[in-house]
């Protein structure tokens, strides 16, 4: 658990080999107690163990970034607990959390045995879901982020920026910095680069990262993402030039080339190499299915 004045980074511990220090959830201490995503339902619990540890007696809302289960699993139990709670999330999204059906299926064609590891997500009662058009708080800046997920939401609270993975994900690993896209099909480039311009044009403040990593300067972090997207745009579109056969091979071997935010990965544990390299492989699909659709100029 990391403190930075009335911010607490809670890593929830998870099973699965190589997803430790990969999980988190923010929270916001003062005026109201925030907490920003809950994790899968598979570690709920020690999720709010760290919360009761944390000396949290009350939780205000929950604020979540989206609604895939690695972010929104771990809701149901966490408003068990804190019966008081109130979740504000993308008006898109609440018809899935009140009944996940459909959210689950969705998670295990994509994700597979990795979204048997995160858990079934449970239904929340949607009384207890503000859609994020209808809430309003001083100090609270709601932004619709989409390209990561159509339901992706980002939050600037009292002057701290909250992005989801609208700003990709970045970890600092044994003082290594690594920073790589979470842009999983269906992705659209220009979506998700208007979304990084729009978290462009708040005011530069301290970055906080749902995958734990943490930055005081937002523009020098977004201004980086936007680089690397367009780095990946231009490697991805260079090896579908010379043919679709082993597509996803020859483009991760050129990432790892010419990319330098993810020099760090070498030094990875193999089984924080693995999880990588299936995230990588996913945000490359994503690129392939865009720069293949013939929709894009």
């Amino acid at each position: 658990m990391k403190t930075a004045e009335n911010i607490h980074l809670i890593e929830i511990e998870q099973s699965r080999p190589g997803f430790n220090h990969f999980f988190g959830s923010w929270v916001c201490q003062g005026e109201y107690n925030i907490l920003i995503d809950t994790g899968p339902a598979s570690s709920s619990l020690n999720l709010i163990t760290s919360l009761t540890d944390l000396g949290l007696k009350s939780l205000d809302y929950v604020l979540l970034t989206h609604i895939h289960i690695d972010h929104c699993g771990g809701l149901s139990k966490v408003l068990e607990h804190f019966p008081e709670a109130k979740v504000i999330c993308h008006e898109k999204g609440i018809k899935h959390l009140a009944d996940p059906s459909n959210l689950w299926k969705g998670s295990l064609k994509v994700l597979g045995e990795i979204a048997e590891a995160y858990g079934k997500p449970q239904p929340v009662d949607v009384k207890r879901l503000i859609p994020h058009t209808l809430f309003t708080m001083k100090r609270l800046n709601i932004l619709e982020t989409p390209g990561h997920a159509v339901h992706h939401l980002s939050f600037s609270y009292d002057n701290r920026l909250f992005p989801g993975e609208a700003a990709g994900n970045f970890f600092i690993i044994d003082g290594l910095e690594y920073m790589r896209p979470a842009t999983p099909p269906k992705f659209i480039f220009n979506v998700c680069m208007k979304s990084v311009e729009k978290l462009l044009t708040l005011e530069n403040q301290p970055v906080f990262y749902v995958h734990c990593g943490s930055a005081p300067n937002s523009h020098v972090m977004l201004n980086r993402f936007r680089d690397q997207l367009i780095l990946w745009k231009e490697i991805i579109t260079n090896e579908l030039a010379k043919g679709k056969e082993k597509i996803l091979e020859r483009s991760i071997a050129a990432l790892f080339e010419h990319d330098p935010n993810l020099a760090p990965f070498n030094s990875f544990t193999p089984q924080t190499q693995s999880r990588e390299l299936f995230f990588i492989t996913n945000s490359i699909k994503g690129f392939t299915d865009y720069l293949n659709s013939g929709t894009y100029k």
